[in-house]
């Protein structure tokens, strides 16, 4: 207690618990107990339970009021500092989420269950000299220790970041020729014979210039011009400096390609998603709170990550939808990032080839600063497009003739070639042509996809999954497959050409390590085709790859979304930029069954930056954003009554003015998982009116049966 406070005026710890409450809860301390520091977790009794919360304020006098009493006090120094609580806040009020869920979203898994803030040792491998002739007939093992050898220590936690497989190196050990130590590894600068270009020189400086300084610099670099080489240096200068960089990256499965870069080049780098252990993610959390970690790769939560001395934010592949958090508190970490870095007066680098029109809006506003990287290093030239209008063409399962001899030709070259579909299972639709059944989803409104391996039908709305009959249920017809995924490309493909084919969809790679083994493999350069989602897109440096074939451009462009012809022409490029990286001239063969189709013409004559130029001015002239704001309110219930009378309700609230609402709707997806979706969609001209109306729907509680939650700047209307 507070020695100036008298006896009969305690301490009031105001707490924000994990609970989707739009308050804070006030506690008192035991007696005799010192108030903890903003931003420690307490453990407080909650109802029949018991929580762990934040401190997010301290008051001496709540009179006449009876409070229950903290149990316990978790840490004397804050797990979240000020800048964080700051962000939360904000956040809190920006998204209108609870505060409390809002910092629960902050903290790891078990930060979040009370454990100790302690940082423990950690592993370190480290190869022995000894007789390698043991090695023999163990070629894996020999690459392991080859490269465990040159890259001199690696963390047990990182192993998968340089495509290491534990049971390898475990069994060096067993051979007496590697061995493990609780050594922390060294940072050291930056050191590399690459050579930059001028532009990339440009960027760096601009970069560079803007340390210590809230700026927000767009790195607009074509696929393939050194984005990353910009970063690196950029980081070199922060290092120098004694600062922490923070580099955020759309998917796990770039994690370890990213994270490698950065451990090679300069010795050390956390990395921080959800597909590491509780343990190793808490453990990375708190070396960059305490400084100990100087640079972290991670994921879209890495945005909230404790830093001592943060110098720089890195945003790769900006535009990516994967920075938007689909669920509860449904931030954007790539706009929390540049809120993030205005506040700690910091640069945020954002990097893309195909920048979000948004971003690019921002930067003809003047709120932000454009370095422009606009040709490949060396040689290597930008792909060649070619459009295959398939309208009366026989197609073999999705591949039209003229795409497999081109696949043909540069198999025989001695290149690779990647085949892109953005839908995995053998075929979206089970069809009987007799009577027009379909075999569809009991739980969603959706189509049951067929998988052949495993053979079942399976829903990727809510994962159910079904037997295939072998007959139409209604009429016992004969029924057939209609369209192509990933597993029926790789079948066609498969009878026509004998080389190997790798499949990368969410079906064939659910490890980072499996993800990472496969890329190596294929980066060794032997002719093959690769088959893969929109995973494939992001990224990833496959030199040996010159020709890339998009069998369906029309299905984004055809969405009823307004963001899908950006989405759609963002992931062609993108995938596009795969073709043609070394010295080899790569070419793009697009399908398509609507060749005039506008967007796909706009992209094919002008690049992305003249597609996105037309699409931002139809935005404008509709007034959507960014020429716009929007918030969606969707609510769901097991009945569709509940739902929309509800959001019928809100429409009523007297803070209208500015706004425009539209619904309620259902959703496209009406049912999901058996229940049904509802929403509104609010459009204003002017921020502030949109965040009126929603802080006076925000409070008004839903019926019990009914779910709902406001989405602000969605990404979809899904």
């Amino acid at each position: 207690m507070n020695d100036s406070q008298p006896e009969n005026h305690p301490t009031i710890v105001q707490v924000a618990v994990p609970r989707p409450l739009r308050t804070t809860f006030s506690y008192t301390l035991p007696a005799g107990d010192a108030a903890p520091p903003i931003g420690c977790r307490v453990r407080a009794p909650f109802g029949a339970s018991t929580i762990v919360g934040i401190v997010v304020g301290l008051e001496t006098n709540v009179a006449g009021i009876k409070l229950k009493e903290i149990s316990e006090v978790l840490d004397e120094e804050p797990v979240l500092g000020a800048d964080l609580i700051d962000l939360a806040r904000w956040s809190a009020e920006y998204y209108h989420h609870p505060i409390g869920d809002v910092l629960a979203t902050m903290l790891p898994t078990l930060a979040r269950r009370g454990e100790d803030a302690v940082v423990r040792a950690k592993p370190i491998w480290r190869v022995k000299r000894g007789d390698l002739n043991v090695l023999a007939r163990a070629p894996r093992q020999q690459e392991t220790y080859t490269l465990l050898s040159a890259l001199g220590a690696v963390r047990d936690a990182e192993l998968a970041v340089y495509g290491l497989e534990r049971r390898h190196v475990r069994a060096l050990a067993e051979k007496d020729l590697a061995y493990t130590t609780e050594e922390q590894p060294n940072l050291r600068r930056g050191h590399t014979n690459i050579t930059t270009t001028l532009e990339q020189r440009v960027a760096i400086e601009q970069i560079v210039g803007a340390l210590g300084k809230p700026e927000t610099v767009l790195l607009d670099g074509v696929t393939g011009s050194g984005k990353t080489e910009v970063y690196l240096r950029a980081i070199e200068e922060v290092i120098d400096r004694g600062q922490q960089a923070l580099v955020l990256v759309p998917e796990i499965s770039l994690t370890p390609q990213t994270a490698s870069r950065f451990l090679t080049r300069f010795g050390s780098a956390g990395t921080y998603h959800s597909a590491a252990a509780d343990r190793d993610r808490f453990d990375t959390w708190l070396e960059c709170a305490k400084g100990v970690q100087r640079i972290l790769v991670g994921t879209r939560s890495a945005v909230f990550a404790p830093f001592k001395n943060l110098g720089i934010i890195i945003v790769d592949e900006e535009h990516d939808s994967s920075f938007k958090q689909a669920e509860g508190f449904r931030y954007s970490a790539r706009d929390l990032a540049v809120k993030r870095g205005f506040d700690l007066s910091i640069p945020v680098v954002l990097g893309s080839a195909t920048p979000a029109i948004e971003t690019l809006t921002n930067v003809d506003r003047g709120r932000y600063r454009r370095a422009r990287l606009t040709h490949r290093p060396g040689d290597a030239a930008l792909p060649r497009f070619e459009i295959v209008d398939i309208r009366g063409l026989h197609l073999d399962r999705g591949l039209s003739e003229p795409v497999t001899s081109a696949i043909e030709r540069h198999l025989e070259s001695g290149s690779q070639v990647l085949v892109f579909i953005n839908r995995r299972g053998y075929a979206p639709v089970l069809f009987c042509p007799q009577c027009r059944w379909q075999a569809r989803c009991a739980n969603c409104d959706s189509r049951m996809t067929v998988h052949q391996r495993p053979r079942q039908l399976r829903c990727h709305l809510c994962d159910a999954v079904g037997s295939i009959p072998v007959e139409c249920p209604d009429c016992r017809n004969e029924l057939i497959n209609l369209g192509a995924g990933t597993q029926r490309i790789e079948e066609a493909l498969g009878e026509r050409f004998n080389v190997p084919l790798y499949r990368i969809d969410r079906d064939t790679t659910r490890s980072t390590a499996r993800l990472e083994a496969n890329l190596n493999a294929i980066r060794e350069g032997e002719p093959l085709i690769l088959i893969g989602t929109q995973m494939l897109a992001k990224g990833h440096h496959l030199p040996a790859v010159t020709l890339v074939v998009v069998i369906d451009a029309d299905q984004g462009f055809l969405s009823a979304d307004y963001r899908a012809p950006e989405r759609t022409a963002q992931l062609i490029t993108q995938v596009a930029g795969r073709a043609g990286r070394a010295e080899r001239a790569g070419e793009v063969w697009v399908q398509t069954l609507d060749p005039e189709n506008e967007n796909l013409t706009a992209l094919m004559a002008d690049g992305y930056a003249g597609f996105a130029a037309r699409e931002a001015s139809h935005r404008r002239d509709a007034r959507m954003p960014p020429f716009g704001f929007m918030a969606l309110i969707r609510a769901d219930a097991l009945d569709p009554e509940g739902p929309r009378r509800f959001l019928a309700e809100l429409r009523s609230s007297p803070a209208t003015a500015g706004v425009a609402i539209a619904g309620p709707v259902p959703a496209p997806i009406p049912r999901r998982a058996n229940r049904y979706r509802f929403q509104l969609m609010v459009t204003a001209e002017k921020r502030a009116d949109l965040h009126r109306f929603l802080r006076s729907i925000e409070v008004i509680e839903s019926p019990r049966n009914v779910r709902f939650s406001i989405d602000v700047d969605p990404l979809d209307t899904y």
